[in-house]
């Protein structure tokens, strides 16, 4: 496609088309009890935006440009597991976690008002 974005969330940037789906984590504007099928979002962090020819970039964020989605569905991440030992003292730790992720679909990307991608 010709038409993409780059945003921040999660502490990550992505590069995003209209009509693809991307895993997110630490999405911050919802709780994880949020995370219903079909929650419409809207994204304001976008850095940079390209269409066909012309690329618009932000210092930091581009004003007026908003990335609509969806989210289709949140699940937890494979565990993680952290295994801590020191060999000469005999001490042993293993723990390990679950991240919480959330897969969102673009819908489309919007500057000044105008949806470049449907």
């Amino acid at each position: 496609m010709n038409t993409y974005a780059i945003i921040e969330t999660g502490g990550e940037q992505l590069r995003v088309e209209p009509g693809r789906f991307y895993d997110i984590r630490h999405f911050a504007p919802l709780k994880p009890k949020n995370l219903s099928s079909n929650t419409k979002i809207l994204i304001y962090r976008v850095l940079m935006i390209r269409n066909k020819t012309t690329i618009s970039i932000g210092q930091p964020w581009l004003k007026n440009a908003i990335v609509k989605g969806r989210i289709l569905h949140s699940h937890l991440e494979n565990k993680i597991t952290v295994y801590k030992m020191n060999s000469k003292k005999k001490t042993r730790r293993k723990f390990g976690h679950r991240q919480i992720s959330a897969r969102f679909i673009v819908d489309s990307i919007c500057l000044d008002g105008k949806e470049l991608y449907k």
